[in-house]
Formats: C-alpha cells, structure tokens, sequence
C-alpha cells in the first residue's frame, strides 16, 4: 500500500506530534473523517478536536485517552476515547506518549458491540491496521525512525502540511 504520513502543525504541540495518512490517490484520512463527519456530527468533532490539541500541547498521548487493543497486538491501533454520548469513533496509531497517526472512523451506531459489525467501520479501522504493519516495518528497515527527542517521526514518507 502506498501512503505518506503528513504532520498537521496546526494540531502538532510540544508534547505530542499529530499525523494524518495520505494514501497515494490523494485521500487524507483525516480530513475525509472531518468532512464526512462535521455537519451531522458538529459537536463530536469540535470535542475530538480540541481533545487532540489538548493532548498534544499538555499531557501527551497517555494511554488513558485512548481506547487501546483496537487492532491486532503491539500495532497501536487505537481509538479516541467516546466521552459519553458521543457518536464518533476515530481510529489512530499511538506510538508511545509523543506521536500519533490519525486515520479515519465515522460514527458507532447504537446497539452495535464490535467494529466488525459496521462496515464502514470496519473498513477503516482494518485499513489503519495493515498501515501500521507497513509502518513497523519500515522502522525495522530503517526507512523511519524516531528523531532524537522522539517526538517526531524522520523518514522517506513524511510530508509537511
């Protein structure tokens, strides 16, 4: 799968760095989730947005913020935690304190208990899976890395927004 990783500035801060996915056909994740989601969902994203400020500019990606094992294990597939009465769900890779990937998500229909139970859900949340193995595995190769301070990532498939 051909993708770059695009760190968004405007939601960046100095104790988490944020990414967005873009594949190669020129699809942003990120940005499909907002428009897809901000008419029916205003409020939701304004709240998903400013906890993404909040974590990256004060406490960092700390494991509580997140609902963890939302893929297969050790990928760091998460999602945002709800806060309750919420409807949206955004998947992301938290890799440690100080990055996250964000990819896409939509709202979680009541009455539904696992993410295989939407498609649309599911679709996005299997995309961020095979995503982050093709991540993992580029750090192994040593196509990306950590920079220095680990708070950001350095490699052939970064942009810049």
């Amino acid at each position: 799968m051909a993708f770059s990783l695009k760190r968004i500035d405007k939601l960046s801060g100095k104790k988490a760095t944020v990414y967005s996915v873009q594949l190669n056909d020129g699809t942003d994740l990120f940005n499909q989730f907002l428009n897809e989601n901000s008419a029916e969902y205003e409020d939701d994203v304004k709240n998903i947005l400013q906890r993404i400020r909040s974590i990256s500019r004060k406490t960092g990606a700390q494991e509580h913020f997140f609902k963890t094992k939302e893929g297969n294990p050790g990928d760091g597939v998460c999602a945002l935690y709800d806060t309750p009465g919420k409807h949206l769900r955004l998947y992301c890779i938290r890799m440690g304190n100080t990055v996250i990937i964000l990819g896409g998500g939509g709202p979680k229909p009541e009455g539904i208990r696992a993410l295989q139970e939407d498609p649309k859900l599911k679709h996005e949340n299997y995309l961020l899976r095979d995503i982050s193995k093709e991540i993992t595995d580029k750090m192994t190769n040593g196509k990306i890395r950590f920079s220095d301070d680990e708070l950001e990532l350095l490699g052939d498939i970064i942009t810049y927004e």
